[in-house]
């Protein structure tokens, strides 16, 4: 029987939003303990040079300032590097920087004032060396090596070292490209390029980190791999993981970009030489020079196509810069622009991915980590094609999209394939074929792009308990980033034991309760996290309706719950507090645990088709997004609000993505330094937004059979606002962000050119 207090499908705001809004909620910034101290680095102003000397004089001089504790340089902590996969990173700079905003010192002090005095005091001689900022430099052959000893870090991929700048290569092959060239009328070649886009959450990096009386690491970290973050600990301050506790804390955004350790070794190094709890906290200046943005990425693709548009081969040559640093890549190899071919019959298919060193800030993961470079490259070019060809790229996509039965360009066959209906619902609900609007001194044009990603997989432990009192808690050990699954795991505990999901208690584990968990990210918590709640959920259903029949002789199969209550039937409804009192008495409570695993599902893949449309002013270069139409290939929606939410920021992400956002750099020094300089849109820049949902029969591996959200909707953004400008224009944009005053110089090239 199931449950007549519905919480599927309702659209409720989170369940942890009053704790936020009225500062209940604890970030690591937050947690103050007694004796706390501030942590603060000295970092180097050049992208790459020697070390020389640090003064010792000026480093007395500091440990002596009133208030500071401890002055730490490379030489006073084990030569140990550090990494999330590759460890390459020293904690502090020993011999060489290899970025600007690398950390050289550091210093404890009471309050940041005396810390920034102290490192004010520190004197460093450096000798400036030739950096290297572009990342097709970097692999040229004769290059200086940045990381000359490479072969010896732990976790570099398997197999030879290309060059010795490169970090990794992935590769991904379908047939063979040369005879697929063979068989093409027309062979088109372009490079594209995208550049550093920054996470830009609210909160920056934070952590706090204590060596306890009992000798036990205690951490606070805004991180949302908390097992992850104690494994990396563990490896870089020689201490077994059981011996370090990582605890909960809230996150204030994430995007991708809190997956790692970031100053928690430091921090536990202050922390020991002084016997004090250390805080360590970015400021929004170190963040963008030092944080770990989405990497930049020069891509060339060639692709044939017969003369009626048929594809017959693609090859694709990416080049991801990695930075000074590959520590804070999620994977040991590459797995960057897997789906770069994109969804689409394609014979003959090549893919080679290399991460690359240079001398610019080290890159992480952001939203969809690789997709947005690759697919914006792959998808510009498709409207480049077609306009050559004299083809509507609407008409190009759908002569080659895959449908059920055909194979991916990768040799996947998925199953229940919803690309094409989920373009006819695009194209219908944004008008794209109906005749533009004529503005004066306006250029109006259309874009589209298609995308497909995977749902993510993992491992979740879920507890849910209900007391004598009728108290439902639900225990996880993820931490909240911000998205919403607090919320719609609530949801789905709610629908199985009728309980509203706001009334349900939410426990978060720390890495001492718990074996392990995944963590955040990937688009795996609805999948992963949701089916341990709901398993969990079941058991304790199970076991309450077999007490239920044992008490009162109520047939199992009638038995459900609502509101609060086990019903029956013809039966007076029992109270879930009740039904507990009376089986473990007052006081007690009755519990189940499930740890569901998972991998990934390659049968199943989710689409999602967006149109841009543009006005380009005539005679400035300036763009303006209109109106935007977002279509996704859906199952069930748990939650429609957070559902849109997802949409909506990953939509917002994307047009700053094409637009406006983008790391600047002065002969290796980012000058893009407050969030003033470096522009995420803002609400007057968001365009008509318009959503279609497309639901599949088949649904998704979720519970109740949803599919993934939070990283589909932001990888196709970028290349239908750039295939919208080509279509008012005539210019072909390859690299974005797609600045006014890059575009006006394009259109002023092409006039000229005609």
């Amino acid at each position: 029987m199931t449950s007549s207090y519905d919480t599927i499908g309702r659209p409720v705001g989170h369940a942890e939003g009053p704790a936020k809004v009225t500062g209940r909620a604890i970030y690591p910034a937050d947690v103050n303990l007694p004796g706390i101290l501030v942590g603060k680095c000295l970092r180097s102003p050049f992208p790459y040079a020697k070390i020389v000397s640090i003064d010792l004089d000026s480093v007395a001089a500091a440990r002596r300032l009133p208030g500071v504790h401890a002055v730490l340089t490379a030489g006073d902590i084990p030569p140990h590097l550090v990494g999330r996969m590759i460890r390459d990173l020293p904690i502090l700079a020993r011999d060489v920087v290899r970025f600007a905003g690398q950390k050289v010192v550091a210093v404890a002090a009471e309050d940041d004032d005396i810390a920034e005095e102290a490192l004010n005091l520190i004197e460093i001689e450096y000798e400036e060396l030739d950096p290297i900022l572009d990342p097709l430099d970097a692999i040229k052959p004769g290059a200086t090596a940045l990381h000359p000893e490479f072969s010896g870090y732990v976790g570099i991929p398997d197999g030879p070292q290309e060059h010795p700048n490169m970090a990794g290569h992935g590769s991904w092959k379908q047939g063979d490209v040369e005879q697929g060239f063979a068989e093409a009328d027309l062979i088109f070649e372009h490079t594209f390029k995208t550049n550093h886009q920054h996470q830009a959450y609210i909160e920056p990096h934070a952590s706090v980190v204590f060596l306890d009386g009992g000798g036990r690491v205690q951490t606070w970290v805004n991180s949302k791999m908390p097992f992850q973050v104690r494994q990396q600990l563990s490896e870089g301050i020689d201490m077994p993981t059981d011996q370090i506790r990582v605890n909960p804390t809230t996150i204030g955004g994430d995007f991708g970009g809190k997956g790692s350790f970031m100053d928690s070794h430091l921090g536990f190094w202050l922390s020991k030489t002084t016997g004090r709890p250390v805080r360590m906290v970015m400021t929004y200046i170190e963040e963008l020079m030092a944080g770990n943005p989405r990497h930049p990425a020069v891509m060339t693709f060639k692709t044939g196509v017969k003369k009626d548009g048929t594809i017959t081969a693609r090859q694709a040559h990416l080049v991801y810069d990695s930075g000074g640093y590959a520590a804070f890549k999620p994977q040991r190899g590459v797995t960057y622009g897997a789906r770069c071919l994109g969804p689409y019959k394609i014979p003959h298919g090549q893919i080679d991915s290399y991460v690359v060193y240079t001398n610019h800030v080290p890159c992480g993961s952001m939203r969809a980590p690789g997709d947005p470079q690759s697919i914006f490259a792959g998808e510009a070019q498709i409207d480049l094609i077609a306009r050559e060809l004299g083809m509507d790229p609407l008409e190009l996509r759908k002569k080659n999209l895959v449908q059920d039965g055909d194979a991916s360009p990768l040799g996947h066959r998925w199953k229940d394939i919803m690309g094409l209906k989920t373009m006819d619902a695009a194209v219908k609900e944004s008008g794209y074929q109906e005749a533009k609007p004529q503005k004066p001194g306006k250029l109006t044009g259309r874009g589209i792009a298609i995308c497909e990603r995977h749902v993510g997989a993992g491992s979740s432990t879920a507890k849910v308990s209900i007391d004598s009192e009728g108290t439902v808690t639900l225990y996880t050990a993820l931490p909240d980033t911000g998205s919403g699954f607090y919320t719609v795991l609530r949801q789905i505990l709610g629908q199985e034991l009728g309980v509203a999901y706001d009334e349900i208690k939410l426990e978060t584990w720390s890495t001492d309760d718990v074996a392990f968990e995944t963590g955040v990210g990937g688009s795996r918590v609805t999948h992963v996290a949701g089916q341990a709640v709901y398993r969990a959920a079941q058991e304790l259903r199970q076991k309450m309706v077999a007490m239920a029949a044992d008490l009162f002789g109520w047939p199992e199969d009638e038995t459900g719950f609502t509101q609060g209550q086990v019903t029956a039937p013809g039966q007076t409804p029992v109270s879930l507090g009740s039904l507990v009192s009376r089986s473990a008495g007052p006081g007690g409570f009755m519990e189940a645990e499930y740890t569901y695993d998972s991998e990934r599902d390659e049968e199943i893949t989710v689409f999602c088709v967006q149109i841009a449309e543009v006005d380009v002013d005539v005679e400035t270069g300036q763009v303006q997004l209109t109106k935007f139409t977002s279509a996704h290939d859906v199952g069930t929606i748990l939650n429609p609000l957070g559902h849109q939410g997802q949409v909506d920021g990953a939509v917002m992400q994307g047009i700053g993505y094409a637009l406006t956002e983008e790391l600047q750099y002065d002969e290796g020094h980012v000058t893009t330094l407050s969030m003033g300089e470096y522009k995420i849109p803002a609400m007057p820049d968001m365009p008509e937004l318009r959503t279609v949902l497309v639901e599949s029969q088949s649904g998704g591996p979720t519970p109740y059979g949803g599919k993934a959200i939070g990283e589909q909707g932001i990888s196709s953004v970028a290349p239908a606002i750039v295939n919208a400008i080509l279509d008012a224009t005539g210019v072909s944009m390859t690299e974005i962000p797609v600045t006014s005053e890059k575009l006006f110089r394009a259109m002023e090239g092409g006039r000229r050119g005609a």
